[in-house]
Protein backbone atom coordinates (compact mmCIF):
# COMPACT_ATOMS: atom_id res chain seq x y z
CA UNK A 1 0.00 0.00 0.00
CA UNK A 2 3.01 2.46 1.01
CA UNK A 3 4.27 1.89 -2.79
CA UNK A 4 1.17 2.62 -4.14
CA UNK A 5 0.92 5.55 -2.59
CA UNK A 6 4.48 6.74 -3.42
CA UNK A 7 3.76 6.00 -6.79
CA UNK A 8 0.83 8.30 -6.64
CA UNK A 9 2.87 11.35 -5.01
CA UNK A 10 5.48 10.87 -7.82
CA UNK A 11 2.61 10.76 -10.47
CA UNK A 12 1.60 13.51 -9.41
CA UNK A 13 4.36 15.53 -8.55
CA UNK A 14 5.64 15.86 -12.05
CA UNK A 15 2.30 17.71 -13.60
CA UNK A 16 1.96 20.02 -10.48
CA UNK A 17 5.38 21.27 -10.63
CA UNK A 18 5.49 21.92 -14.34
CA UNK A 19 2.18 23.72 -14.08
CA UNK A 20 3.16 26.05 -10.92
CA UNK A 21 6.88 26.70 -13.15
CA UNK A 22 5.16 27.40 -16.15
CA UNK A 23 2.82 29.65 -14.54
CA UNK A 24 5.43 31.53 -12.38
CA UNK A 25 7.66 31.44 -15.80
CA UNK A 26 5.20 32.83 -18.04
CA UNK A 27 3.84 35.80 -15.51
CA UNK A 28 7.91 36.70 -15.12
CA UNK A 29 7.87 37.13 -18.58
CA UNK A 30 4.83 38.94 -19.39
CA UNK A 31 5.48 41.21 -16.02
CA UNK A 32 8.88 41.68 -17.99
CA UNK A 33 7.31 42.92 -20.99
CA UNK A 34 5.13 45.24 -19.19
CA UNK A 35 1.66 42.93 -19.56
CA UNK A 36 -0.36 41.98 -16.97
CA UNK A 37 -0.57 38.44 -16.67
CA UNK A 38 -3.02 37.67 -14.44
CA UNK A 39 -5.58 40.08 -16.57
CA UNK A 40 -4.12 37.48 -19.84
CA UNK A 41 -5.09 34.75 -17.79
CA UNK A 42 -7.87 35.64 -16.79
CA UNK A 43 -9.12 36.64 -20.58
CA UNK A 44 -7.93 33.31 -21.16
CA UNK A 45 -10.29 31.55 -18.90
CA UNK A 46 -13.22 33.27 -20.01
CA UNK A 47 -12.88 32.79 -23.67
CA UNK A 48 -11.80 29.08 -23.77
CA UNK A 49 -14.90 28.22 -21.47
CA UNK A 50 -17.27 29.30 -23.96
CA UNK A 51 -19.37 26.69 -26.03
CA UNK A 52 -17.98 27.64 -29.23
CA UNK A 53 -14.37 27.65 -28.11
CA UNK A 54 -14.95 24.16 -26.65
CA UNK A 55 -16.13 22.91 -29.63
CA UNK A 56 -13.54 24.80 -31.95
CA UNK A 57 -10.50 23.44 -29.10
CA UNK A 58 -12.04 19.75 -29.59
CA UNK A 59 -11.81 20.11 -33.38
CA UNK A 60 -8.60 21.68 -33.45
CA UNK A 61 -6.96 18.48 -30.76
CA UNK A 62 -8.05 15.76 -33.39
CA UNK A 63 -4.88 15.89 -36.01
CA UNK A 64 -3.00 17.12 -32.67
CA UNK A 65 -3.78 14.05 -31.08
CA UNK A 66 -3.36 11.70 -34.08
CA UNK A 67 -0.14 13.45 -34.98
CA UNK A 68 1.14 13.10 -31.49
CA UNK A 69 0.62 9.17 -31.45
CA UNK A 70 2.40 8.88 -35.12
CA UNK A 71 5.55 10.86 -33.26
CA UNK A 72 5.08 8.72 -29.64
CA UNK A 73 5.31 5.49 -31.33
CA UNK A 74 8.92 6.22 -32.81
CA UNK A 75 9.79 7.70 -29.61
CA UNK A 76 9.17 4.61 -27.59
CA UNK A 77 11.80 2.85 -29.03
CA UNK A 78 13.73 5.74 -29.53
CA UNK A 79 13.49 6.82 -33.00
CA UNK A 80 12.61 10.10 -34.09
CA UNK A 81 10.43 10.73 -36.99
CA UNK A 82 10.67 14.10 -37.62
CA UNK A 83 9.06 13.49 -40.92
CA UNK A 84 5.62 12.99 -39.76
CA UNK A 85 4.39 16.23 -41.49
CA UNK A 86 5.28 15.41 -44.52
CA UNK A 87 3.70 12.04 -44.24
CA UNK A 88 0.42 13.52 -43.26
CA UNK A 89 0.59 15.59 -46.72
CA UNK A 90 1.56 13.15 -49.06
CA UNK A 91 -0.74 10.93 -47.74
CA UNK A 92 -4.04 13.29 -47.23
CA UNK A 93 -3.18 14.43 -51.25
CA UNK A 94 -2.95 10.95 -52.54
CA UNK A 95 -5.94 10.05 -50.37
CA UNK A 96 -7.68 13.24 -51.98
CA UNK A 97 -7.29 12.23 -55.36
CA UNK A 98 -8.15 9.08 -54.94
CA UNK A 99 -11.67 9.96 -53.31
CA UNK A 100 -12.63 12.57 -55.45
CA UNK A 101 -11.98 10.30 -58.64
CA UNK A 102 -14.78 8.31 -57.60
CA UNK A 103 -18.21 7.96 -56.56
CA UNK A 104 -19.05 4.65 -54.25
CA UNK A 105 -21.13 4.63 -51.21
CA UNK A 106 -20.07 6.16 -47.99
CA UNK A 107 -19.52 2.55 -46.40
CA UNK A 108 -17.02 1.53 -49.53
CA UNK A 109 -15.74 5.10 -49.91
CA UNK A 110 -14.74 6.52 -46.77
CA UNK A 111 -12.76 3.36 -45.89
CA UNK A 112 -11.10 3.07 -49.43
CA UNK A 113 -9.28 6.94 -48.44
CA UNK A 114 -8.77 6.26 -45.11
CA UNK A 115 -6.72 3.47 -46.03
CA UNK A 116 -5.04 4.97 -49.04
CA UNK A 117 -3.84 7.92 -46.76
CA UNK A 118 -2.89 4.85 -44.03
CA UNK A 119 -1.12 2.60 -47.13
CA UNK A 120 0.88 6.13 -48.25
CA UNK A 121 2.05 7.20 -45.01
CA UNK A 122 3.66 4.02 -43.78
CA UNK A 123 5.63 3.28 -47.35
CA UNK A 124 6.41 7.30 -47.11
CA UNK A 125 7.63 6.34 -43.21
CA UNK A 126 8.66 3.20 -44.83
CA UNK A 127 11.56 4.60 -46.53
CA UNK A 128 13.28 6.07 -43.14
CA UNK A 129 13.12 2.88 -41.85
CA UNK A 130 14.30 0.74 -44.11
CA UNK A 131 17.44 2.72 -44.24
CA UNK A 132 17.50 2.86 -40.96
CA UNK A 133 17.12 -0.92 -40.37
CA UNK A 134 19.92 -1.82 -43.56
CA UNK A 135 22.24 1.19 -43.39
CA UNK A 136 22.03 2.87 -40.47
CA UNK A 137 21.39 6.17 -41.69
CA UNK A 138 19.58 8.64 -39.12
CA UNK A 139 15.88 8.82 -39.76
CA UNK A 140 16.23 12.75 -38.53
CA UNK A 141 18.14 13.14 -41.70
CA UNK A 142 16.16 11.00 -44.09
CA UNK A 143 12.80 12.22 -42.90
CA UNK A 144 13.96 15.16 -43.14
CA UNK A 145 14.61 14.99 -46.66
CA UNK A 146 11.70 12.86 -47.33
CA UNK A 147 9.58 16.33 -45.84
CA UNK A 148 11.46 18.30 -48.52
CA UNK A 149 10.69 15.73 -51.51
CA UNK A 150 6.99 15.25 -50.30
CA UNK A 151 6.57 18.81 -50.55
CA UNK A 152 8.09 19.13 -54.19
CA UNK A 153 6.23 16.21 -55.18
CA UNK A 154 2.80 17.49 -54.41
CA UNK A 155 4.05 20.78 -55.74
CA UNK A 156 4.89 18.93 -59.11
CA UNK A 157 0.96 17.13 -59.12
CA UNK A 158 -0.75 20.01 -57.61
CA UNK A 159 -1.08 21.62 -60.60
CA UNK A 160 -3.75 22.86 -62.80
CA UNK A 161 -4.04 20.35 -65.49
CA UNK A 162 -2.53 17.10 -63.69
CA UNK A 163 -3.98 16.31 -60.68
CA UNK A 164 -5.60 19.03 -59.31
CA UNK A 165 -7.79 21.95 -60.63
CA UNK A 166 -8.63 25.91 -59.48
CA UNK A 167 -11.05 27.68 -58.26
CA UNK A 168 -10.30 31.48 -57.63
CA UNK A 169 -6.65 31.80 -56.39
CA UNK A 170 -7.05 28.06 -54.50
CA UNK A 171 -5.19 25.09 -56.59
CA UNK A 172 -7.14 21.86 -55.62
CA UNK A 173 -7.89 17.99 -56.12
CA UNK A 174 -11.42 17.57 -57.45
CA UNK A 175 -14.08 17.55 -54.65
CA UNK A 176 -14.88 14.29 -52.46
CA UNK A 177 -18.45 14.44 -52.85
CA UNK A 178 -20.71 14.08 -50.10
CA UNK A 179 -21.06 10.58 -49.98
CA UNK A 180 -17.16 10.07 -49.01
CA UNK A 181 -17.26 12.74 -46.20
CA UNK A 182 -17.04 11.97 -42.44
CA UNK A 183 -20.46 12.21 -40.21
CA UNK A 184 -20.31 15.58 -37.72
CA UNK A 185 -22.10 15.58 -34.36
CA UNK A 186 -24.34 18.64 -34.24
CA UNK A 187 -24.16 20.58 -30.62
CA UNK A 188 -25.94 23.78 -30.02
CA UNK A 189 -22.58 25.66 -30.30
CA UNK A 190 -21.07 24.14 -33.17
CA UNK A 191 -20.89 20.70 -34.97
CA UNK A 192 -17.87 18.86 -33.94
CA UNK A 193 -15.90 16.29 -36.27
CA UNK A 194 -17.12 12.95 -36.57
CA UNK A 195 -13.04 12.37 -37.37
CA UNK A 196 -12.95 11.82 -33.58
CA UNK A 197 -13.68 8.16 -33.39
CA UNK A 198 -10.64 8.09 -35.52
CA UNK A 199 -8.24 10.28 -32.99
CA UNK A 200 -10.29 7.73 -30.33
CA UNK A 201 -9.21 4.13 -32.12
CA UNK A 202 -5.83 5.36 -32.40
CA UNK A 203 -5.38 6.38 -28.83
CA UNK A 204 -7.11 2.46 -27.96
CA UNK A 205 -4.90 0.86 -30.42
CA UNK A 206 -1.64 2.57 -29.63
CA UNK A 207 -2.60 1.86 -25.77
CA UNK A 208 -3.05 -1.70 -26.49
CA UNK A 209 -0.03 -3.16 -29.02
CA UNK A 210 2.08 -0.91 -26.63
CA UNK A 211 1.61 -2.24 -23.37
CA UNK A 212 -0.90 -5.30 -23.90
CA UNK A 213 1.20 -6.98 -27.39
CA UNK A 214 4.61 -9.13 -27.71
CA UNK A 215 5.31 -6.46 -30.41
CA UNK A 216 4.80 -3.66 -28.04
CA UNK A 217 7.37 -5.14 -25.84
CA UNK A 218 9.73 -5.70 -28.27
CA UNK A 219 9.64 -2.22 -29.21
CA UNK A 220 9.81 -1.16 -25.58
CA UNK A 221 12.80 -3.08 -25.29
CA UNK A 222 14.78 -2.03 -27.99
CA UNK A 223 14.04 1.27 -26.93
CA UNK A 224 15.33 0.34 -23.95
CA UNK A 225 18.59 -1.08 -25.31
CA UNK A 226 19.03 -2.31 -28.89
CA UNK A 227 21.85 -4.76 -27.57
CA UNK A 228 20.39 -6.40 -24.99
CA UNK A 229 17.21 -6.77 -27.00
CA UNK A 230 18.10 -8.28 -29.80
CA UNK A 231 21.13 -10.88 -27.23
CA UNK A 232 17.12 -11.82 -26.28
CA UNK A 233 15.90 -12.39 -29.51
CA UNK A 234 14.07 -9.33 -30.83
CA UNK A 235 14.88 -8.60 -34.17
CA UNK A 236 16.16 -4.40 -34.12
CA UNK A 237 15.89 -4.33 -37.79
CA UNK A 238 12.12 -5.42 -38.24
CA UNK A 239 11.35 -3.76 -34.73
CA UNK A 240 12.67 -0.60 -36.68
CA UNK A 241 11.28 -0.91 -40.04
CA UNK A 242 7.67 -2.07 -38.28
CA UNK A 243 7.81 0.91 -35.76
CA UNK A 244 8.70 3.19 -38.83
CA UNK A 245 5.95 1.73 -41.00
CA UNK A 246 2.93 2.08 -38.05
CA UNK A 247 4.00 5.75 -37.42
CA UNK A 248 3.47 6.65 -40.86
CA UNK A 249 0.50 4.78 -41.31
CA UNK A 250 -1.26 6.95 -37.83
CA UNK A 251 0.40 9.97 -39.97
CA UNK A 252 -1.27 9.33 -43.11
CA UNK A 253 -4.90 9.90 -40.67
CA UNK A 254 -3.53 13.46 -39.52
CA UNK A 255 -5.12 15.44 -42.44
CA UNK A 256 -8.42 13.06 -42.63
CA UNK A 257 -10.20 15.86 -40.34
CA UNK A 258 -9.26 18.73 -42.44
CA UNK A 259 -9.91 16.41 -45.84
CA UNK A 260 -12.69 14.60 -44.67
CA UNK A 261 -14.88 17.14 -42.22
CA UNK A 262 -13.88 20.22 -43.54
CA UNK A 263 -12.75 21.35 -47.17
CA UNK A 264 -13.33 17.96 -49.23
CA UNK A 265 -10.48 18.26 -51.41
CA UNK A 266 -6.51 19.09 -50.71
CA UNK A 267 -5.37 22.53 -52.02
CA UNK A 268 -2.61 25.10 -51.65
CA UNK A 269 -4.44 26.16 -48.60
CA UNK A 270 -4.25 22.57 -46.45
CA UNK A 271 -2.97 23.12 -43.17
CA UNK A 272 1.03 22.50 -42.97
CA UNK A 273 3.18 22.01 -39.47
CA UNK A 274 1.29 19.99 -37.95
CA UNK A 275 3.77 17.02 -37.96
CA UNK A 276 5.68 19.50 -35.59
CA UNK A 277 2.98 20.32 -33.06
CA UNK A 278 2.66 16.57 -32.81
CA UNK A 279 6.39 16.45 -31.57
CA UNK A 280 5.54 19.24 -29.02
CA UNK A 281 2.56 17.17 -27.96
CA UNK A 282 4.16 13.44 -27.78
CA UNK A 283 6.87 15.64 -25.09
CA UNK A 284 3.91 17.07 -23.39
CA UNK A 285 1.99 13.93 -22.80
CA UNK A 286 4.78 11.98 -22.27
CA UNK A 287 3.65 9.62 -24.86
CA UNK A 288 0.90 8.16 -23.40
CA UNK A 289 -2.20 7.95 -24.67
CA UNK A 290 -4.57 9.77 -22.22
CA UNK A 291 -1.37 12.33 -21.52
CA UNK A 292 -1.34 13.86 -25.66
CA UNK A 293 -5.07 13.68 -25.08
CA UNK A 294 -5.07 16.57 -22.67
CA UNK A 295 -1.81 17.81 -24.21
CA UNK A 296 -3.79 18.54 -27.66
CA UNK A 297 -6.48 19.80 -26.30
CA UNK A 298 -4.00 22.55 -24.27
CA UNK A 299 -2.52 22.96 -27.32
CA UNK A 300 -5.63 24.14 -28.79
CA UNK A 301 -6.87 25.88 -25.79
CA UNK A 302 -3.85 28.34 -26.00
CA UNK A 303 -4.10 28.58 -29.49
CA UNK A 304 -8.20 29.56 -29.54
CA UNK A 305 -7.83 32.35 -26.57
CA UNK A 306 -3.99 33.09 -27.83
CA UNK A 307 -6.11 34.41 -30.98
CA UNK A 308 -8.59 36.61 -28.12
CA UNK A 309 -5.27 37.98 -26.55
CA UNK A 310 -4.02 39.92 -29.55
CA UNK A 311 -7.67 42.26 -29.04
CA UNK A 312 -6.65 42.32 -25.34
CA UNK A 313 -3.37 44.74 -26.52
CA UNK A 314 -1.42 41.48 -26.14
CA UNK A 315 2.08 40.08 -28.08
CA UNK A 316 1.06 38.31 -31.03
CA UNK A 317 4.09 36.12 -29.87
CA UNK A 318 2.67 35.20 -26.44
CA UNK A 319 1.19 32.17 -26.95
CA UNK A 320 4.08 30.54 -29.00
CA UNK A 321 6.32 31.77 -25.52
CA UNK A 322 3.79 29.99 -23.50
CA UNK A 323 4.00 26.87 -25.46
CA UNK A 324 7.09 26.47 -25.80
CA UNK A 325 7.94 27.28 -21.57
CA UNK A 326 5.15 24.78 -20.79
CA UNK A 327 6.75 21.80 -22.96
CA UNK A 328 10.12 22.95 -21.33
CA UNK A 329 8.38 23.01 -17.79
CA UNK A 330 7.12 19.11 -18.46
CA UNK A 331 10.16 17.66 -19.52
CA UNK A 332 12.40 19.19 -17.12
CA UNK A 333 9.94 18.52 -14.59
CA UNK A 334 9.06 15.18 -15.43
CA UNK A 335 12.95 14.55 -15.27
CA UNK A 336 13.63 16.18 -12.13
CA UNK A 337 10.76 14.21 -10.16
CA UNK A 338 12.36 10.61 -12.10
CA UNK A 339 15.57 11.51 -10.64
CA UNK A 340 14.02 12.47 -7.10
CA UNK A 341 12.50 8.64 -7.48
CA UNK A 342 15.48 6.92 -8.19
CA UNK A 343 17.53 8.14 -5.29
CA UNK A 344 14.47 7.52 -2.97
CA UNK A 345 14.32 3.93 -4.08
CA UNK A 346 18.45 3.58 -3.93
CA UNK A 347 18.17 5.45 -0.59
CA UNK A 348 15.53 2.92 0.43
CA UNK A 349 17.14 -0.10 -0.66
CA UNK A 350 20.15 0.69 1.02
CA UNK A 351 18.65 0.83 4.32
CA UNK A 352 17.11 -2.46 3.48
CA UNK A 353 20.13 -3.77 3.16
CA UNK A 354 22.21 -2.25 5.94
CA UNK A 355 19.34 -3.13 8.14
CA UNK A 356 19.33 -7.14 7.12
CA UNK A 357 23.25 -6.42 7.50
CA UNK A 358 22.32 -5.99 10.53
CA UNK A 359 20.27 -8.46 11.50
CA UNK A 360 22.63 -10.95 10.60
CA UNK A 361 25.63 -9.28 12.54
CA UNK A 362 23.18 -9.85 15.75
CA UNK A 363 22.11 -13.52 15.11
CA UNK A 364 25.93 -14.08 14.30
CA UNK A 365 26.50 -13.04 17.69
CA UNK A 366 23.98 -14.59 19.49
CA UNK A 367 24.55 -18.09 17.98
Amino acid sequence: MKLDKEKLVLGLAAPALALATSFVIISLVMLTTGQNPFHAFAVMFDYGIKSDSQVWIINKAIPYYLSAVAVAIGFRMNLFNIGVDGQYQVAAFFAAVVGGAMTLTGLVQIPLILLTGMVVGALWAGIAGYLKASRGVSEVITTIMLNAIGGALIGYFLHEGRLAERTQNIVHTPHIPDSGMFFRIPTEAGTIYGTITLAIAAGIAYWFFLNRTRFGYDLRAVGQSDTAAQASGVSVKRTVITAMLLSGAVAGLVGMPTLLNDSGNFGNNFPAGIGFMGIAIALLGRNNAVGMAFAALLWGFLERTGGRLNFEGYNQEIVGVMQGIIVLSVVIAYELVRRWGMRRQQHMVGAQLAAAARSNKTAEVAS
